[in-house]
């Protein structure tokens, strides 16, 4: 059986992810997106939300399961018996920071390789990063990310319906 895991923090789930998980929910037998607890730094969403909206968005996807994790992601793949790591690549920087990440977890764990899937052309700028900042100033949403993720991220800039 072919397992794997997309791990991210998903602050909060975009077109672009949701791309990345059809994809390499039908290469793999089972997908887990682990999403992940990150003490460093300050989300918009608690991780409790992210993982509920990525249930809500991926509850088509019969072979995808959404988990949270802390830690190293390595570790979290030998939690779940994954042996593949899906990570997705937007750039070329995107790919000398993930191929760091990626060789030095091969080292750590030999058993989990990393699989490099290719952002789709139309979601190629998209980030987390920058919906939640179209959201801060007002910006139209309805191209980044599915409607009930749309919902939840007004509600936490507090945007009217009328203001956008």
């Amino acid at each position: 059986m072919r397992k794997a895991i997309y791990p991210g923090s998903f602050d909060p789930v975009t077109y672009g992810h949701l791309d990345l998980l059809r994809r390499a929910s039908s290469m793999v037998d089972e997908l887990v997106v682990g999403v992940l607890k990150n003490s460093a730094k300050t989300p918009l969403f608690s991780v409790e939300e992210r993982v509920k909206m990525l249930e809500e968005v991926t509850k088509d996807m019969k072979n995808v399961t959404v988990m949270s994790f802390e830690g190293m992601t390595i570790d979290f793949a030998d939690k779940v018996g994954a042996h593949i790591m899906v990570r997705g690549l937007r750039a070329v920087s995107d790919f000398e920071y993930e191929l760091q990440i990626a060789q030095t977890n091969r080292i750590v764990n030999p058993r989990v390789d990393t699989m490099f899937l290719v952002t789709s052309q139309e979601y190629s700028y998209l980030s987390s990063s920058i919906l939640k900042e179209i959201a801060r100033y007002g910006g139209p949403l309805d191209r980044f990310a599915p409607e009930c993720v749309i919902e939840k991220v007004k509600a936490k800039f507090s945007i009217k319906e009328n203001e956008i």
